[in-house]
């Protein structure tokens, strides 16, 4: 029996009026946000709470970056064409592509195989495009994971990259996606790791994901206050450490895919009362729309 409406393997789509049957117990119940994350998130987005919530609902873009070693965004939008896949420029991030048609194909096109593109939201994008080009090395990225800031910071300062992650497991595709983009990417280890090194640490460190919360809907329902709580104290002591390895007037990078204050500006101000020997050059904070990602970074300085 066909049941109108219900695709072959679902049932009918529920339909705004049945929703509105539902018991409404907390005011986080109408957006879709855990209890004890609500008054956090008023706090963190201000008027902008209901809007952001509302957002997470909707489906994300598609973003690729395009690797400027080996072309530009024209030449990455013709290669991407013979695929069938049909993007077009970013307005504001100019290494960016919006996916439109076809990103199913992109990890078989072969834009994607020589590495002339890259999956990568473009709010994180953003965030190596706002440092100087001018970058006094060596450079690492500190929390380097699966490698797409180590490849984005290769490209754009194209200067060779050491990529750190307290996991070393999380970089084992690393070097084999280094070598298909044609970047400068050397992995290591604790014990290679040099205090007052670098002048320039990245570190996008583990978070909420909030920000990003679009394509990992389940990740805002698996975190707890106690996992919110640990990953609080984990980002603190990663600024510490990480802090100990920039030279003298180098640049520490803290980012997230965070929109949750204790995360990204509260972190910051606790580290610069802290310490006396830094100082805050800039700061940038996104929340979730069809530009890109909700994202935070800072870039601080050493004195």
């Amino acid at each position: 029996m066909n049941i109108l409406g219900a695709t072959r393997y679902s049932p009918p789509k529920i339909k705004k009026w049945e929703l509105e049957l539902l018991p409404i117990e907390n005011e986080s119940d109408l957006y879709d946000i855990p209890d004890w994350l609500w008054p956090k998130w008023k706090a963190s987005l201000g008027i902008k709470a209901i809007e952001v919530a509302g957002t997470l609902k909707e489906r994300a873009n598609i973003f690729l970056r395009v690797n400027i070693i080996k072309g530009t965004r024209e030449d990455a939008i013709q290669a991407l064409e013979k695929d069938g896949i049909i993007s077009k420029f970013h307005p504001t991030v100019s290494t960016a592509l919006i996916v439109n048609k076809g990103t199913r194909k992109i990890k078989n096109s072969e834009a994607y195989n020589i590495g002339l593109v890259e999956l990568q939201d473009a709010s994180s994008q953003a965030s190596v495009l706002e440092l100087n080009i001018d970058q006094n090395g060596p450079i690492l990225d500190f929390c380097a994971g699966g490698g797409g800031k180590s490849l984005a910071l290769s490209a754009y300062l194209n200067k060779p990259i050491f990529a750190y992650d307290a996991n070393f497991e999380r970089m084992k595709d690393l070097p084999n996606r280094a070598c298909r983009s044609g970047a400068n990417i050397r992995v290591i280890k604790s014990n290679d790791l040099k205090k007052s090194h670098y002048g320039l640490v990245f570190c996008d460190v583990p978070c909420s994901g909030s920000g990003s919360w679009r394509r990992d809907p389940e990740g805002k329902w698996a975190l707890t206050l106690q996992d919110y709580e640990r990953l609080l104290s984990l980002q603190e002591n990663i600024l510490a450490t990480a802090s100990q390895l920039v030279k003298p007037n180098g640049n520490l990078v803290y980012a997230t895919c965070s929109i949750l204050k204790d995360e990204n500006k509260a972190q910051i101000q606790k580290f610069l009362d802290n310490t006396n020997d830094w100082a805050l050059k800039k700061e940038k904070f996104s929340i979730p729309s069809g530009l890109g990602d909700g994202f935070y970074f800072s870039i601080l300085k050493r004195k």
